[in-house]
């Protein structure tokens, strides 16, 4: 297979990238050159976001070729896209190769449903108003889903929409488990947001890039929520993989959601992968993921995802990249040491 990842140097992209390459696959990632690409694969560089910056997609010298003229270096089976801006930039990349590449798989997301989302949620489920395929960049839910509608614009029913929930694993850029790895690495009494069985749904970001190169060559398209059955795990499992795996005298404190809220700490971001039980929860942690299980995602177990991406943190010097379009999470120590000495 002859992959084309739009982005493929950061954490999806870089998982889909690593996934393919273990396949023997030919991988040709297009991005800025901000990042290091993975080691074998095929790099051609360009900016989405500027006049012709799409121009080294349609260059068919490839100077990797033993025979430039035994194929065009510029035709691929599957384009995998992880933008999350504007949709008017999925909508030029998927016109220019609609007739390079048989499929198109866009990594969307389960924000593109109308809020408030209730549990059990399908992909038949109603989603936001006002996103378009050609529309500058708004917000997330209506960015991801303009890009959804950018892809079947021009792939039709050759475009794979796959609706992540949250992502977790190595390559990490977002903050969310290296910094509770992190946290509890440091030891000592660690406020961890109850209750103990609140149950979690997520995607192992090698989970998602295996489910969705098979899905892809395999002939899939449409849309699926891709993240783990309901309550694949606990917050309380999640913690204390990281105490086990980082070996550090942490003492989870379990502290009750009505305390944490009424000292003002926000769920989610002070507290990352944390929400209290109700309609947030339900929209995260309580989607339905059937149609994605009958088409093959196995989900690996929590203890894995947090034992591998405890490996990459320290083989990175401890310190997760961090996405300059998104905010640092976490909780400041003098705010948590306040709650537990309370």
């Amino acid at each position: 297979m002859r992959l084309l990842i739009l982005g493929g140097t950061e954490f999806v992209g870089r998982a889909v990238a690593e996934a393919a390459l273990a396949r023997d696959w030919q991988v040709t990632v297009f991005h800025r050159g901000h990042h290091e690409p993975p080691a074998g694969v095929r790099v051609l560089h360009g900016d989405r976001t500027a006049p012709d910056g799409l121009a080294a997609l349609t260059d068919t010298a490839d100077p990797d070729a033993t025979d430039p003229d035994a194929t065009d270096s510029t035709r691929w089976d599957l384009v995998v896209d992880t933008w999350s801006g504007a949709p008017s930039a999925v909508l030029a990349a998927a016109r220019l190769l609609a007739g390079r590449a048989e499929r198109y798989a866009y990594v969307s997301s389960r924000s593109v449903y109308a809020y408030p989302t209730p549990a059990g949620l399908t992909e038949d489920g109603p989603l936001v108003d006002g996103a378009s395929a050609d529309a500058g960049q708004l917000d997330y839910a209506r960015d991801k889903r303009g890009g959804e509608l950018a892809a079947e614009a021009a792939f039709g029913d050759r475009a794979l929409l796959v609706r992540a929930g949250l992502i977790l694993g190595p390559w990490e850029n977002v903050g969310r488990l290296p910094w509770w790895l992190g946290r509890i690495a440091r030891g000592g009494p660690v406020l961890a947001p109850g209750p103990h069985d609140n149950p979690l749904q997520y995607i192992d970001v090698r989970d998602l890039a295996e489910w969705t190169l098979d899905a892809a060559a395999n002939g899939l398209g449409g849309a699926y929520n891709l993240v783990s059955p309901p309550g694949h795990s606990t917050m309380g499992e999640l913690l204390e993989a990281c105490v086990r795996t980082t070996g550090a005298r942490a003492e989870l404190r379990w502290t009750d959601p009505e305390k944490i809220l009424a000292a003002g700490v926000e769920p989610w971001t002070q507290l990352p992968i944390w929400l209290p039980r109700g309609e947030l929860h339900d929209m995260m942690h309580a989607g339905d993921v059937s149609k994605a299980l009958a088409a093959g995602l196995r989900c690996r177990p929590v203890e894995q995802t947090v034992s591998d991406t405890w490996a990459w943190l320290r083989s990175v010097g401890g310190e997760a990249p961090q996405r300059p379009d998104r905010p640092r999470l976490g909780l400041a120590p003098e705010a948590e040491a306040a709650l537990l000495s309370a």
